[in-house]
């Protein structure tokens, strides 16, 4: 987008981005917030998709792994992880590589963070029809 874009423009493009990768989520989520603070609602749709997920220089699947590393490092993230595990799967993440993702972030944000993560994962992968997987042995065999 341009600087010479109305703020109309910039919502429209936006909300196109929004839909393509959080589906009704991300609408919802827009929605919750007409009541209480419609200009958050605007800015997420504009700016937060419409200027930085449209931006060329990574793929929609990289801006979700790195979305989904942001918000179980943050922790306390639980609602948005959410949306972000649906917007995952979405954009073309397999469940492997979202749980993949949220093991590898153990490492650098402890277990806990990460545990969390990987239940808000296993309820969408629930809602989604995605649970039991398939590849459920660790691999040693033993539990996961």
């Amino acid at each position: 987008m341009t600087d010479a874009t109305t703020r109309a423009q910039r919502y429209t493009h936006g909300r196109a981005v929004l839909d393509s990768v959080d589906g009704s989520a991300g609408a919802a989520v827009v929605d919750g917030l007409a009541d209480i603070s419609p200009e958050l609602g605007h800015q997420v749709v504009s700016w937060a998709f419409g200027e930085m997920y449209s931006r060329p220089a990574l793929a929609p699947r990289d801006r979700q792994l790195v979305t989904l590393g942001m918000l179980t490092a943050l922790g306390g993230c639980e609602p948005q992880l959410e949306v972000h595990v649906n917007a995952a799967l979405n954009v073309g993440l397999s469940p492997d590589q979202i749980v993949e993702a949220m093991l590898h972030s153990a490492v650098y944000c402890g277990f806990p963070r990460a545990l969390n993560a990987t239940f808000t994962a296993k309820k969408v992968f629930g809602e989604r029809g995605l649970l039991p997987r398939s590849d459920s042995a660790a691999p040693d065999g033993g539990p996961q």
